[in-house]
């Protein structure tokens, strides 16, 4: 029997970094470039408050991405 494991309802801008393979620096450019690259969500109103991605709009923008090359 295998562990339970919990998919993520949110991504932290590192997590979704990783999860892309890209770097910061490359998801600050993507969001600017694609238009339809789900739209980050702020905690807060601080300049330094924590900021997240929709894990279910990051797999349907991924799954929209592959079928949009082949």
């Amino acid at each position: 029997m295998q562990p339970h494991q919990l998919t993520p309802i949110r991504l932290t801008y590192n997590d979704t970094c990783k999860t892309l393979g890209i770097t910061r620096e490359g998801l600050r450019k993507l969001i600017a470039k694609d238009p339809e690259f789900p739209k980050p969500m702020k905690l807060g109103t601080n300049r330094q408050s924590p900021v997240y991605f929709d894990y279910a709009e990051l797999v349907q923008w991924h799954n929209n991405q592959k079928h949009s090359i082949q």
